[in-house]
């Protein structure tokens, strides 16, 4: 800890030194010399997002020396750019731009800025933007992002979804919106996430450990989901996304507006979508050995609702910006009717069978509202960032009371909760993030300091896992050291602290226990006070080395994770898994050790990136099943208790691109993952939910640029996965199968407005097939048939006249 305090002292008193870094003055002009307004200036090792005043001129400070790269773009013409020699003065550039009748060049920088991120950092990134979100639009965010490799989701249903990052999810993968860390119930696997895709500017998938940036939770990855950024001076605008599936009858609509003067802007969107209950290509399954006809091949009570408001204001100027984000994300959906309680047969199949678009029970409704404020401000050699949070997750599950163990068998009318609320939560957090990135020379410092309140209530009346409050702090210095124009390293230490309070939960009903020959019935203790801190330091050491169209990056660190309160305090039964689950109070922080690697090779027509991984784990946190069984709570259902083993995990990803024609590209995309534990009571078995092997091969057509239909695509792509036969009990073994999905798109040009048509068909032959990193996969329950996709994007732009 003393060690960490010397050296933020060091930093910040370096910081103070006057460092070499100097101002670039530029004027960007058309062809005949008039100034254009608005134009977007990116320079490499500046981090701002400049634009040009009303007479085409731009500047800024704090450059070091050397050779920068400066790019500059505006709508209807060609982006330039062009190498600049930064020395002892202040160096000042004419930038001349040619009208174009090419495709927007804002997206061309967008996609280079990317491809600069790629190349800086050590750790394996993916970058998505709006448009891709929009041309693979799934049933959720994490639904979208699962063409990505390496990404796979545990699916719930038609609307709700959860990542897996190389196999890891729940609270091994970090999700980070608007730069604070969402907070849901994300232990449950039949818990979606509480993100609104239309809402989503940028996405940026961080895989493998990451923890020494953000701490607990990112032992596997993380998915950092990005703002809109602000709008340009003087404009009004916005968009209208209409969007309809035949798979379930969705319809659903998104819309957005935003204006801005000078300095201030407002920018809001309000989303709704509307859906009735799924369809699969079977007419029955089997719920544990129960069959179980299916009406229209619908699964029964898997409709929802969901809606999304949202509000961005704030200040915007050259080195100071704060802006606040105002979200407010509901949904209401029914669970499997079949697939829920400790009964599947006592389901009334002619109420639920009435109509596909209503909301039984059993069902579950969700409101997250979030408010952050994110502010930076640049002074001198340092960028100082920081963000606060708000949030509340509130989630209801409703269900028919059905009782168990020694629960009576008709419901009290005394109980102050409602017999229809099996189960609720209220979680509510409270974050502080605060940066220093400090420029000195070749050197790129990072200092920070993350906080974070939880406060966690129940109600109901089933019991699974205890109230709690739990607060976490960690410290972290990260250095960026630039080696000549082709070397890239990059070091980083954190410290972590962390404490979680549970609280004692006793039953409201009598359980019978016999003591010496004496039986007595008292209320049992399902869950005792319990106090546990925990701290962790961790590291990461990375290099990048690019070389022309070569590129090598590398990277050794160390995560942790602490210990949820369902792992240690859970005791009770899990309705949807039909088993009987215990924490374990004696936990230890899990530990994780990783070696990423990636190497990649650019030509002007094809290109090839694979990146291989192996990770350690000396104490993962697994869910075991035992041979014993619960009569008091849980029925005779098998008892299912938290435990640790060591545990070996290594795989990769390959993605190959080849142009064949100037309008035609092929793709493949290839992963693979084994995980085994090497010690513990399921030694020799892999991990739950481990994906098998799959392969993509995508074959993509899109005109030239200077053909008449320059904005359209078709694409095909063919999804060869794998049969998983490595699996750990009580899992069951799942068959290969191949999909064949379908995109196509256009842009059309209506009163000066630019329209976007997608189209998709996923899973075009209606395959029946079982994903092995579903939730329903346990009860051998096919994913959705066949689905088309329509969506259309209507964006507006009215200029406002500026203010003289």
């Amino acid at each position: 800890m003393k060690f960490i305090s010397i050296l933020l002292f060091c930093l910040f008193v370096c910081g103070k030194l006057n460092a070499q870094l100097y101002p670039l003055a530029g004027l960007v002009l058309d062809t005949e010399g008039a100034g254009l307004k608005g134009a977007l200036v990116s320079i490499s090792g500046c981090e701002n997002t400049l634009y040009t005043d009303k007479e085409g001129r731009f500047f800024v400070d704090g450059l070091k020396r050397g050779n920068h790269q400066v790019m500059v773009s505006l709508g209807g013409y060609y982006a330039q750019k062009l190498l600049v020699n930064i020395q002892n003065r202040q160096t000042s550039i004419k930038v001349v731009m040619k009208t174009s009748d090419q495709q927007l060049k804002e997206v061309v920088v967008k996609h280079s800025l990317i491809a600069a991120r790629r190349q800086e950092e050590s750790l394996n990134i993916e970058v998505v933007g709006s448009e891709f979100i929009q041309r693979n639009l799934g049933g959720s965010l994490m639904k979208s992002l699962e063409r990505l490799p390496g990404i796979k989701t545990i699916g719930i249903g038609s609307g709700q979804s959860k990542p897996l990052i190389r196999g890891l999810g729940f609270n091994r993968v970090l999700v980070v919106d608007k730069g604070v860390k969402h907070e849901g119930q994300q232990w449950g696997a039949d818990h979606g996430l509480e993100i609104d895709q239309f809402a989503a500017a940028e996405v940026e998938l961080v895989k493998g450990a990451a923890s020494f940036i953000y701490g607990s939770d990112a032992i596997g990855g993380v998915i950092e989901v990005k703002p809109a950024s602000a709008p340009q001076k003087n404009t009004l605008g916005g968009s209208i996304d209409l969007i309809g599936k035949s798979n379930n009858n969705l319809y659903g609509t998104s819309v957005n507006l935003f204006g801005r003067r000078e300095h201030w802007f407002l920018d809001t969107r309000v989303t709704y979508q509307n859906y009735g209950d799924y369809s699969v290509p079977t007419d029955t399954v089997f719920v544990y050995d129960y069959a179980v006809r299916l009406h229209n091949r619908q699964l029964r009570n898997t409709a929802g609702r969901e809606t999304g408001l949202h509000l961005a204001t704030g200040y915007v100027k050259e080195n100071f910006r704060s802006v606040f984000y105002f979200s407010n994300v509901y949904n209401k959906s029914g669970f499997f009717a079949n697939a829920h309680g400790l009964e599947p047969r006592r389901v009334n199949t002619e109420m639920h069978d009435a109509s596909a678009r209503d909301i039984q029970m059993p069902s579950q409704q969700v409101n997250h509202f979030k408010v952050v404020n994110r502010s930076d401000y640049r002074m001198g050699v340092h960028k100082l960032e920081m963000e606060l949070g708000y949030q509340q997750n509130f989630r209801q599950e409703f269900s028919q009371y059905v009782n168990h163990g020694y629960m009576p068998p008709v419901y009290p009318d005394g109980l102050s909760v409602s017999p229809e609320l099996e189960r609720e939560f209220d979680k509510q957090v409270y974050s502080i993030n605060l940066k220093d990135m400090i420029t000195l020379g070749n050197h790129q410092f990072t200092a920070g300091f993350n906080s974070e309140y939880q406060d966690n209530t129940i109600n109901g009346w089933t019991f699974l896992v205890p109230s709690f409050k739990q607060v976490t702090a960690g410290i972290f210095v990260y250095d960026k050291y630039k080696i000549g124009e082709r070397v890239l390293l990059h070091g980083a230490l954190r410290y972590d602290r962390g404490q979680i309070r549970m609280f004692k939960y006793t039953d409201w009903f009598n359980s019978e226990l016999t003591t010496d020959g004496t039986t007595i019935a008292e209320k049992l203790i399902r869950a005792n006070d319990l106090k546990r801190s925990f701290n962790s330091l961790v590291w990461s050491v990375g290099l990048n080395y690019n070389h022309e169209q070569f590129l090598l990056k590398a990277n050794a660190g160390k995560s942790f994770r602490m210990p949820i309160a369902k792992e240690l305090g859970a005791n009770g039964v899990n309705y949807h898994y039909f088993s009987y689950e215990k924490g374990d109070p004696t936990l230890a922080p899990e530990q994780s050790y990783q070696l990423d690697l990636s190497l990649g090779w650019n030509e002007a027509r094809w290109s090839v990136l694979i990146s291989p991984f192996y990770n350690y784990f000396p104490n993962y946190i697994y869910l075991n099943p035992t041979a014993n069984h619960d009569f008091y709570y849980g029925a005779g259902n098998q008892i299912f208790q938290y435990a640790q083993s060591e545990v070996i995990r290594y795989g990769g990803e390959l993605q190959l691109k080849y142009r064949i024609w100037k309008s035609l590209s092929a793709e493949f995309l290839g992963e693979y993952l084994f995980a085994q534990q090497i010690s513990g009571d399921k030694k020799g078995y892999t991990l739950p939910f481990s994906p098998p092997a799959s392969a993509l091969f995508n074959l993509s057509w899109s005109p030239a640029p200077e053909s008449a239909l320059r904005h359209s695509y078709f694409s095909v792509d063919y999804r060869l996965t794998t049969r998983q036969d490595n699996i750990v009990p009580p899992e069951k073994k799942t068959p290969g199968y191949g999909l064949i999905n379908l995109q196509a798109g256009t842009k059309l040009n209506i009163s000066g407005q630019q329209l976007a048509l997608s189209f998709q068909v996923q899973n075009l032959l209606d395959t029946r097939y079982l994903n092995h990193t579903s939730f329903y996969r346990l009860i051998e329950l096919p994913e959705q048939g066949r689905n088309i996709v329509l969506s259309l994007k209507m964006p507006f732009n009215i200029s406002l006249k500026q203010t003289e």
